[in-house]
């Protein structure tokens, strides 16, 4: 696996860091305690908080100056002058976690300072270990191994991961009338992860809900293992510098993007 091996430890003793502050509550009641409204306007919970206060207690321990965005404080600058910029999810899948469901992942993206160049993604499954990582030019790897999408090419053939609540509805039942079949997991980081690697063939967010913490690691995965993502009308996907603007993403194997854009583009 020819990429960075400083980068690949930093975060998997992040990681570390991160599910050794949540695993004694998965799956409890208190879990899910509501504690304040996090940088990104969504409720922080009780196990969201204690894994982002551990992120950044190890990111201080590494000695390096970066700057950090994550959901939960927004921005934070540990040192004097940033090396790197992380982009952190420090729990998708909170639901899933809280509630025992096993399908529930850190996501965490290596930038310049600037963040202008995402250059390092790498997303770790808390259930079974599964580290999906990608460095910019030298491809995607799932613990340790090469990946790549899957090469479907017969829409009604495909298995798709589709968020769309009402009122978009009339999307995502043309969408579920055009594929084999429809998956709602619940852990937007693991679901690129799955298109990158073959176990889905496209992941679909028709609510414009995605913020830059859930998909600037999964985005980078996809795009080097071979995959294809753009937003709703097949543009490139800008991810804006902060944790409050959202976005539409599609991301697939590259082989029928256009066709999922068409469909979900009906009214």
């Amino acid at each position: 696996m020819n990429i960075d091996s400083e980068l690949l430890e930093l975060c998997d003793k992040v990681s570390a860091a991160s599910y050794k502050a949540i695993k004694a509550i998965v799956g409890t009641a208190e879990a899910y305690t509501t504690l304040y409204i996090g940088a990104d306007g969504t409720p922080t919970k009780l196990i969201d908080d204690l894994s982002e206060s551990a992120i950044i207690l190890e990111l201080q321990k590494d000695g390096r100056s970066m700057r950090v965005i994550s959901e939960e404080c927004g921005e934070r600058i540990i040192g004097f002058k940033p090396e790197i910029t992380l982009v952190i999810d420090p729990l998708d899948g909170t639901h899933n976690a809280a509630m025992g469901i096993p399908f529930y992942s850190i996501s965490i993206a290596i930038a310049d300072p600037s963040l202008s160049k995402i250059r390092f993604g790498y997303v770790k499954d808390f259930v079974t270990g599964d580290v999906y990582c990608a460095e910019t030019d030298k491809g995607a790897y799932l613990n340790g191994q090469r990946i790549h999408p899957s090469i479907k090419s017969n829409l009604m053939e495909f298995c798709v991961s589709v968020y769309g609540y009402h009122p978009h509805v009339t999307k995502t039942t043309n969408l579920c009338q055009a594929v084999r079949r429809i998956r709602i997991l619940g852990c937007v980081s693991l679901e690129l992860c799955y298109v990158a690697s073959g176990k889905l063939d496209a992941f679909v967010d028709v609510r414009g809900s995605l913020r830059l913490t859930d998909v600037a690691a999964g985005k980078l995965i996809v795009e080097e293992a071979g995959g294809k993502v753009s937003d709703e009308k097949g543009c490139k996907l800008i991810l804006q510098d902060n944790v409050v603007n959202r976005v539409h993403m599609v991301a697939t194997n590259g082989l029928l993007h256009q066709q999922i854009l068409n469909i979900t583009g009906r009214q």
